[in-house]
């Protein structure tokens, strides 16, 4: 049997977007705008997206690289208020191995006629499959890719 262990972090990222909490917000809640920025580094294949933006409400997303492994989040919304926050939970997969739970929280700050978004996860990464800095990474990607979106248009499909 492969030994076992849990890693416990917390990390904070933080963007600043040049348009109101409102739009940034929208393009968390609308299923086509997250689709478009949530979906993993720019060669990862998306295998499917799905979202149910309510309290209580599931998200699944899957993606990688060609020919594997598939990554798969799966969320579940726990605290929704609009164009100020919301609290999720999520697990991810790799292929068939469970890698991380974590709780996230994503406050929406107005700054100026932009937003200030602070993203924070609390997470348990698990047997060595994925660490507390290559999510932080992923995570600052990810932001990055909603600043592109955000920049394309407003997050209504």
């Amino acid at each position: 049997m492969a030994e076992r262990s849990v890693t416990h972090a917390t990390f904070v990222v933080e963007r600043t977007y040049d348009a109101p909490p409102a739009r940034v917000f929208a393009a968390w809640a609308d299923p086509a705008a997250k689709a478009r920025w949530f979906a993993g580094p720019e060669e990862w294949e998306a295998a499917g997206h799905e979202l149910d933006f309510r309290v209580g409400g599931r998200e699944v997303s899957r993606g990688g690289p060609q020919g594997g492994p598939v990554h798969t989040y799966d969320a579940r919304y726990h605290d929704i208020v609009p164009d100020e926050r919301i609290v999720s939970t999520y697990e991810l997969h790799m292929d068939g191995t469970r890698i991380s739970v974590s709780l996230a929280t994503v406050e929406f700050k107005p700054a100026g006629a932009g937003t200030r978004l602070i993203y924070t996860e609390q997470g348990a990464f698990l047997d060595g499959h994925d660490s507390p800095a290559r999510r932080e990474q992923g995570t600052g990607e990810l932001l990055d890719a909603l600043g592109a979106e955000l920049r394309r248009g407003p997050a209504h499909s």
